[in-house]
């Protein structure tokens, strides 16, 4: 196990005590990562109570073996959290943490920082799948811009695109965190106070590459199968693309809704809400203190109706 980069759980308390932990129930953490929230909710359990983890990230599965094996009452699935949905039994709480981990971000060779050089990578699972460096070896500068923009929000998004595939054509593609850093700090012109001009870029690019705001919504929808009435789901993002999924989810699974499709809709009876809004958190003034990286974070909380 690699104890070379530590991380700090966001919202710890915050998102197990909305859990509502009862001792000997089963609950999902379906974004592992170095398995914070996962200790937490396991030292709540009662004997018969169980934890069930995804992850992608074959160093977070060999942390959740390693504490497996102390604690049979965890077990780790290998695989992204929209595998949800082939759960067969009901579970009384899903957690989803959305935020990268520490180790992810300072490990070089992970390829997600701009702040040391490595490998152009950013994937999650570093075992299967297409790299950030392999796929801008054959994307078309349109498609590279459409990514920058949606998923970074990046307004030179065009200019970035031009950029990389400038490069590409000159022989010198970006194979490594800071070449591509470099090209993206010559096309951005402006960037806003404090922030590194390559911040949305490869924001932009580690979402896409990973399908996270996919694997987001295809999980949320899962989660509905899988709660148990009265079973609680809380999910922490950190960007507001994250949020506003989790937001609009919430919310139009918290009132009555007609399929407006439907030949003799005026008439048909509405479908039953599914979730009952339960707040927003955000971190507080101490914890951002002490861990700059929880700034964004915002927690959002729903619980399953009975129906």
């Amino acid at each position: 196990m690699d104890t070379t980069w530590q991380h700090t759980t966001v919202l710890l308390n915050e998102a197990v005590n909305a859990l509502q932990i009862q001792p000997d129930l089963t609950y999902v953490d379906a974004t592992f990562g170095r398995g914070g929230h996962s200790r937490l909710i396991l030292s709540q359990l009662g004997a018969q109570g169980r934890l069930i983890a995804f992850d992608k990230d074959p160093e977070a599965v060999r942390t959740a073996l390693a504490m497996s094996d102390a604690d049979p009452r965890l077990s780790i699935r290998h695989e992204g959290f929209a595998q949800l949905g082939s759960m067969s039994a009901q579970v009384a709480g899903v957690l989803m943490d959305l935020g990268i981990s520490s180790p992810q971000i300072d490990n070089p060779e992970r390829g997600f920082s701009f702040r040391n050089d490595g490998p152009l990578d950013m994937r999650m699972d570093s075992t299967r799948g297409q790299s950030v460096a392999q796929w801008l070896a054959v994307a078309d500068q349109q498609h590279i811009a459409e990514v920058v923009r949606d998923y970074g929000e990046e307004r030179f998004a065009v200019a970035v695109a031009k950029a990389i595939v400038a490069r590409r054509e000159a022989g010198r593609l970006p194979t490594t965190t800071l070449e591509l850093a470099d090209i993206v700090a010559g096309a951005v012109k402006t960037r806003e106070y404090g922030q590194n001009p390559a911040t949305r870029t490869f924001q932009a690019f580690r979402i896409f590459i990973n399908g996270e705001l996919e694997e987001l919504t295809q999980a949320l929808e899962a989660s509905l199968n899988v709660l148990q009435p009265g079973g609680r789901l809380v999910v922490i993002s950190f960007h507001s693309l994250e949020d506003r999924i989790v937001k609009q989810f919430i919310a139009r699974h918290t009132r009555e809704t007609v399929d407006k499709r439907a030949p003799d809709w005026m008439l048909a009876k509405p479908s039953a809400m599914k979730l009952i809004a339960m707040g927003r958190t955000k971190p507080g003034t101490a914890e951002i203190a002490g861990n700059p990286r929880s700034r964004s974070a915002v927690m959002r909380v729903a619980e399953r109706t009975a129906v």
